[in-house]
């Protein structure tokens, strides 16, 4: 099991937000909240790093907007996620290497059962805060390409961050039994769409190429290194994409937000360029740390 999947000791005795604050101990939700009835919840990771905490309004603005779209009748305000996040880092003393789970679900219903009538109590708001460093390590990454395809927007539009995440699972499991660190996914007409857990590009002749946003989710990471890019005069192409022109490239990298920009080594047992990362995921590397890093919000 890699490093970043052991438990962090730091984290046994820290607050947990659930509507509230309470120890981490006894942290939970009712057996008849939506998230465990249905899955029916939204959720966002947020990065805090030396007293700061990254894209934090991007974030908690998807959150709303994902909630909106899955038609919750109540979406606390971003003021109200603003003040759970910094109050219970507060009680953590938390301020660096830190990963903060967001998750709104629908609530409580009033028995069990599928219908969003049956959420009469209001959401369910969940922060939770954990010491965590970033999952990948420079070493580069190896995929492998995944039987499982990605959700179509004609099925479960993945621009929505939601709970039910056994798409990803399943992709992740088949990327588990073939030892490799993540999978590729691809669309329903065979295009690569994302990795079970971040999107990815590629680099061919100083071009940078990375899947159309149809049936991946247009992460807040890629949107910036995409714009990142543009202003290095890089050249950007959004498309349509298929396995073999990852297979042929000269560099390919995944974006995330605990993952930063990795570097990735092979696909499906064949080296990406020299299998070392290169000078374009680097220099986008180095832009790409210091723009986060600009535009943080400073915790209260």
């Amino acid at each position: 099991m890699a490093k970043y999947n052991q438990p962090d000791p730091r984290n046994e005795d820290t607050m947990v937000w659930v509507n509230g604050l309470v120890p981490r101990k006894e942290a939970s939700v009712s057996v008849l909240d939506s998230v465990v009835q249905g899955g029916d919840a939204v959720w966002e990771g947020l990065r805090i790093r030396q007293g700061r905490a990254f894209q934090l309004k991007e974030h908690v603005e998807r959150l709303r907007s994902s909630a909106h779209a899955l038609a919750f009748v109540e979406i606390p305000s971003a003021e109200e996620v603003y003040s759970a996040v910094f109050e219970t880092l507060q009680a953590n003393q938390m301020t660096d290497g830190v990963h903060a789970r967001i998750t709104l679900t629908r609530g409580k219903k009033s028995t069990s059962g599928m219908d969003p009538r049956l959420n009469v109590f209001g959401p369910t708001l969940i922060v939770l805060a954990e010491y965590k460093g970033l999952v990948y390590g420079d070493e580069g990454i190896a995929l492998i390409s995944s039987s499982v395809r990605r959700n179509s927007p004609s099925t479960l539009d993945s621009k929505i961050h939601h709970n039910n995440l056994l798409n990803n699972i399943l992709a992740k499991i088949e990327a588990n039994v073939a030892g490799a660190d993540d999978a590729m996914m691809l669309d329903l007409e065979g295009f690569v769409a994302e990795t079970n857990a971040t999107n990815v590009f590629a680099v061919k002749n100083g071009a940078v190429l990375t899947p159309s946003a149809v049936a991946c989710l247009p992460g807040l990471t890629r949107n910036i290194v995409i714009d990142l890019a543009k202003q290095e005069g890089l050249q950007v192409r959004e498309d349509r994409i298929s396995l073999s022109e990852f297979y042929t490239a000269d560099e390919a990298f995944t974006t995330g937000t605990m993952g930063g920009l990795a570097h990735v080594r092979s696909i499906d047992g064949r080296l990406i360029g020299s299998g070392r990362k290169g000078s374009v995921t680097e220099a986008l590397q180095r832009v790409y740390d210091r723009a986060i890093w600009n535009e943080a919000t400073e915790l209260p």
